[in-house]
Order: structure tokens, then sequence, then C-alpha cells
């Protein structure tokens, strides 16, 4: 009775309530339904990105053709003082010539730069353009800018081409090229059976010089004779003689004070100084007169002459050499002299070295002739390792009849300088400070000063002695 109570009456609610409770289904299927959809998704991005891991290679590779125009990310510097100024020489405005050219670069590259995973190709040919292009007495001369491309990687490259007068496109030849941010771009060609020429570019508002033969003058200064002529803004051109050059030109390219090349030219033939010829031992002869300080052996004073001959570019006929001191450096050689063409001024060179170790120039002084035996000469000495800087050192040689010699040192008093039995000594001046020195006779009366020189800097070093202030004492 009660059982039966209970299942005619509580069953029906159990069952009623039962029903409205949520009782959640098995999670499995659920589960891996949407993995499945996960792993078809990850599927297609993984062969999406290795399509485009494969095409991107096929691209840096140069497997796959990318369109010239296509941008891409710069790698070195572009040439801007060039490529900013309009083009310039007669060929700027032969067109037909110029589109013809275009073809040949983009169809035959000037020159294969090799890269780590391939070669650097031609991009756009429409970017092809004229830097410079002119006709010169039995010569056409061209640089052009050509946009090269190494996968997504472009660079600017500047190139040369030349040809006979007159050339077409096809005659040019490559003559050299430069990749990186050059605001001058030189060129020269000496041969010894016939006219060369040396052409230099550089901004259209620069002034360049091309020199000769240099005339070192008597007040002590350095004088050129300017042998280019002007071939649009900017712009060099010297015709070079047929026999051998007796030095390489020098190129100066300027504006105002600020100096954007100076250096010589290479690519010869020259008539370079025999060191070992008549017209080298008859200079050596005079050289060898008594110098204060230990004798030099033949082998460094011969070489030690050479040098300067052909760092001044003196001939050897006419040009006077004195030793003015000799002794020890470093534990090598070491020596002043000084040469001095006829009627000019007076380079003074310190040199040291043997030939175990080499040679250095520790110091290139342009002098005024008038007292010059009076002078007392000094230069700072520097350490031997990498780039060379000064010590703070400084070695003296004082005039053969200077009885003392004393260095002032900005605002300080003068201070004595010690001198040994061959009249030379040592002091120390800081690197960046400016100094005198000064030589004093038996009777206290001033001989001579000159002033200390600062150590010179890379862009010093490219020119002759009395380029820069660093080389010379005339204003």
């Amino acid at each position: 009775m009660t059982e039966s109570f209970a299942q005619s009456t509580v069953g029906p609610a159990l069952r009623h309530a039962a029903r409205g409770v949520d009782v959640p289904e098995d999670p499995w299927p659920g589960f891996a339904r949407r993995e499945r959809r996960h792993q078809r998704t990850r599927l297609a991005r993984t062969a999406a990105a290795a399509a485009v891991g494969v095409a991107l290679v096929g691209v840096q590779t140069n497997v796959v053709p990318l369109p010239g125009w296509a941008p891409g990310i710069a790698v070195a510097a572009t040439p801007t003082a060039l490529l900013d100024a309009p083009a310039r020489g007669a060929l700027a405005g032969d067109q037909a010539w110029l589109d013809a050219l275009r073809a040949r670069i983009s169809t035959d590259p000037p020159v294969r730069l090799d890269a780590p995973l391939g070669a650097w190709k031609i991009g756009d040919r429409d970017r092809i353009r004229l830097i410079y292009g002119s006709d010169q007495p039995g010569h056409r001369v061209a640089l052009v800018a050509v946009p090269l491309r190494f996968g997504l990687l472009t660079r600017q490259a500047l190139v040369w081409y030349v040809g006979p007068a007159g050339a077409g496109a096809q005659q040019m030849r490559y003559g050299g090229h430069s990749e990186g941010d050059d605001p001058v771009m030189t060129l020269m060609r000496a041969y010894p059976d016939r006219a060369g020429f040396a052409v230099a570019v550089g901004p259209a508002e620069s002034t360049v010089t091309i020199s000769g033969e240099p005339r070192y003058t008597s007040r002590g200064t350095v004088e050129y004779q300017d042998i280019a002529r002007a071939d649009g803004a900017g712009v060099g051109f010297a015709v070079l003689p047929r026999e051998p050059l007796p030095h390489e030109p020098v190129v100066r390219v300027s504006r105002g004070d600020r100096v954007f090349f100076q250096g010589g030219l290479g690519g010869g033939p020259y008539a370079g100084l025999d060191p070992t010829g008549p017209e080298m031992d008859a200079l050596l002869t005079g050289a060898r007169q008594p110098a204060l300080g230990t004798p030099l052996d033949e082998a460094n004073l011969r070489n030690f002459v050479h040098t300067a001959l052909q760092d001044s570019h003196l001939p050897a006929v006419g040009t006077t050499v004195r030793v003015r001191w000799s002794g020890r450096d470093h534990g090598q050689a070491a020596a002043l002299l000084t040469l001095q063409p006829a009627g000019g001024g007076v380079i003074a060179y310190a040199m040291h070295g043997d030939d175990r170790t080499g040679w250095w120039t520790d110091l290139r002084l342009l002098l005024p002739a008038e007292g010059v035996d009076k002078r007392p000469i000094g230069w700072r000495v520097r350490t031997e390792d990498g780039a060379r800087p000064p010590t703070g050192q400084v070695r003296v040689i004082a005039p053969p009849d200077a009885a003392r010699v004393t260095v002032t040192v900005g605002g300080a008093p003068p201070a004595t300088v010690t001198l040994d039995g061959s009249n030379a000594g040592t002091t120390r001046v800081s690197p960046d400070e400016p100094a005198t020195l000064t030589a004093y006779s038996r009777n206290g009366g001033v001989l001579g000063t000159t002033p200390l020189p600062p150590v010179e800097t890379a862009s010093d070093a490219g020119g002759l002695p009395g380029d820069s202030p660093a080389t010379r004492v005339t204003p």
C-alpha cells in the first residue's frame, strides 16, 4: 500500500524534475571535431608559409625573377652627391645613344658583383641614368648610375665605360665602378704610345683641378700647373701626353674651403726614378756630407731619399738633398733630411725604419727657403701600432749653430729642450696642443722659430707637402 502510493504519487514528480536538469553531453566528440578543424587550418597556413618561403628564397637567389620596378631593401649608401646633379657632358642630350647604352647594360651587366648566395643583377633598366658622358680627343667616356638587385636587396653602382671617340653603345667597355656614397669619381688612362686622359666628376657646384708637375715656391707654398679643362660644372678632363708620366697627376675637387677629394691617380705607366740608377747616385753624393748623429748606411739613405722624391714629385736632377740629422728611433735607423728644387722652397722629411719592418714617414713639412738652416725642426713621435696615434713625445732637431732650443706650449713660459751631442732632444707636448720651437745662438739671439706641426690626418696624407696646414708653416 505504501510502495504503490509512492510510485503513483512521487514518481511522476521526480520524473518531471529530472527532465529539468541539464545533463552535459559526452565532451570527446566535440573536442575531436574542433581538433580536426584546427589541423586543417594549421596545414593551410603551413602550406602558405612554405609557398611564401620558397618564393622569397627564389627571389633572393634570383631563381624567381622579380620585376626591376618592385621595391627592395637598400643595403648600401646612395651616391646622392652625383645622382642629385643633372647629367653633364655633351652626351647628356644624345637620347638615342643613351637608350642604346641602357639596353646594352641591361642585357650585358657591366661587372659581376659576387654575393654569398649568388650575384647582383641589373634592376629596372629605366632607372639606368647618365651622370657624365663626353667625347674627348681619341676617347668617349661615360659615367653611369646602374641600379643593382640581389633578390629583395638593392644598391646603386657608379660604372665607368670607355670607348674610342664617337663609339656606339656596343663599343663601350667597362672601365671600373664604385658602390659607395662617393662624392667624386675619377678615371685615368695613360699609354706609352698614344695620348691618354684623366677625368674627375664631382658635385655640380665643385671646382676640379688636375695637376701636372708641382712647383714649390721659395715662399714655402706649393703651386700646381692645372692641366684640367672644365667639361661641365664639377667636371675636369685632362689630355695626357704620349710619353710615360714622371709622376701620377694629382686631382683636387673642392667647394670653397671644403675638399671633397684630393689624391693621386693610378693608371701609369710612369717614368719612375731608378733608386739604383746614375741620377740617384749623383744625388746621394751631395747628401752624404757630414751630418749630425749616427751616419746612415747606404741602403737606408738610398731608400729614404727615394721615398721623399716620390712623395714630393721632385726629380733627382736639379734637386738638392741634405741629411740634417741621423740616429735611431724605435730601435731603427732614423733621419731628418731636406729636399730643395732649384730656386724653390725646402721640404723636410723625418723617417725611420729598415728593410725588415718597413719604413715610416714621421714628418712632411714645406718651409720657406730663407733662413731654413737656422730653424729648429720637430715632429710628434707616434706609436708603431695600427693608425700610429701620437704619444705626446716630440723629437727636436736643433740647427747646427744653436746653443739651445726652447718649446713654448700655449701661454706657458718657454721650456728648455735638453739636447744631446747630435743637437737632438725630446720634449713632451700634448697631441692636441699647438707649440712653437725657438733656437738661440750662443750670444742669446734668436736664430729661428718653427711651429710644431700637428699630426697629419688621412685626408692630409693624400696630397703633396704644403697642400694642408699640417704640412706647411706658411699660412
